[in-house]
């Protein structure tokens, strides 16, 4: 039996006041619920998130930015998707006769209106950005710098964060994880496994799956699957997920045993909601990649820091890694692990998951050797044969 823990707490916490990272949590607690933060850093300002945003917030919030004025901040990802040069988060006018919805079709659409004027946004909004992230919403807040006191939006004081607190927020958490239950649960096929709960200091949580008897003295079979509610529980065919989570539980009880870490990491950790944005993009022709780009977010958002700690915490220090994602072995590795082997999981190619399976294979530096990147596409009954179409 595995002991349990009361809880973690987030690093720089002190007994039941909290710390920065507390602050961090409900400053997310804010941006859920589309309400503005007040962000300290190099300069101060209040963000709001444009995700969830409405005409009567914005209308307030415009308001409260007199005369600063506001500004719209995207990542650089989203700035070079309006058609503008960037390196790093630009800041954007916003004029005074824009509603929500054309502020939301700014940071959302496939062909927005274009954009003249930008400069660059500065790290206190770079740390906006972030949180946005974190709170699951689109990587787009607007701003302004508040003077004096700064307003008041109502009853409630507005939360302060301190930038530097929302940088470190991840590995922070990360830090935080603790065991917090654990059953046996009889899978089919006969499939014996041990579910094992590990709760974060924010609520959050990951699951570790121990199928079968993994022998800890040797590498162990691990795979790190990303949670995909459309894939793993409704079986969607436009992506591998589901397969690939069947076909790693086959392969460990075969092994006599190993583990599957089931993280919280929707969409390569963009979240459902953004998730079914890029699907709606790529529906509109662009790839798993463009998709997400254009959204705002880097192609893959996942960190993998909390799968080494759970590792770590589960005494296993040596993997094979169940995985075509060369960047799950680059994250393992930065997180201490020793990776000795990587093990293929090739699953079923369909007309509806082709276009994505060769994006990821061409673009994203997957290594799916059953699809031919070079002089061959897959065709819809899921074969190979000569290249006749656009492989993105």
């Amino acid at each position: 039996m595995i002991p349990m823990d009361n809880g973690g707490a987030c690093k720089g916490s002190a007994g039941l006041g909290g710390g920065p990272q507390v602050a961090v949590d409900r400053a997310l607690c804010e941006f859920r619920a589309t309400r503005p933060v007040w962000i300290i850093g190099v300069a101060g300002l209040i963000a709001l998130p444009v995700d969830g945003l409405d005409d009567a917030k914005l209308a307030a919030f415009r308001a409260a930015s007199v005369p600063a004025g506001l500004q719209l901040v995207v990542s650089a990802r989203r700035a070079r998707a309006l058609g503008l040069a960037a390196s790093e988060p630009l800041a954007l006018p916003v004029p005074a006769g824009h509603d929500a919805n054309q502020l939301f079709s700014l940071v959302a659409d496939v062909h927005p209106e274009p954009v003249v004027t930008a400069i660059p946004a500065g790290p206190t909004a770079a740390a906006a950005l972030t949180l946005a992230k974190l709170a699951l919403r689109l990587p787009a807040v607007v701003m302004f710098e508040p003077a004096g006191p700064g307003p008041t939006f109502s009853d409630a004081p507005l939360v302060k964060v301190a930038a530097e607190a929302i940088v470190g927020f991840r590995g922070a958490v990360t830090a935080s994880l603790t065991r917090a239950g654990e059953a046996q649960i009889p899978l089919q096929d006969g499939v014996c496994a041990r579910f094992i709960y590990f709760r974060d200091c924010v609520g959050g949580g990951a699951v570790a799956v121990i199928v079968g008897d993994p022998d800890f003295s040797a590498p162990v079979p691990v795979r790190l699957h990303s949670a995909c509610l459309t894939g793993d529980v409704f079986g969607s065919r436009r992506c591998d997920c589901g397969d690939q989570l069947q076909l790693a539980l086959v392969r460990l009880e075969a092994a006599g045993g190993g583990i599957i870490l089931y993280l919280e990491q929707e969409g390569r950790g963009l979240g459902l909601a953004n998730k079914l944005r890029a699907y709606q993009l790529q529906d509109c022709g662009l790839d798993t990649v463009d998709a997400n780009t254009t959204l705002g977010f880097d192609d893959d958002e996942r960190d993998y820091g909390v799968a080494g700690r759970m590792l770590e915490m589960l005494g296993c220090k040596r993997i094979l890694l169940m995985t075509n994602n060369p960047a799950k072995l680059d994250g393992l590795a930065r997180a201490g692990i020793e990776i000795s082997g990587r093990v293929a999981l090739h699953t079923p190619i369909n007309v509806h998951n082709r276009r994505y399976l060769t994006a990821k294979a061409m673009r994203a530096g997957h290594r799916l050797d059953h699809i031919c990147t070079t002089g061959s596409q897959i065709r819809d009954d899921g074969t190979a044969g000569s290249r006749s179409e656009s492989t993105t």
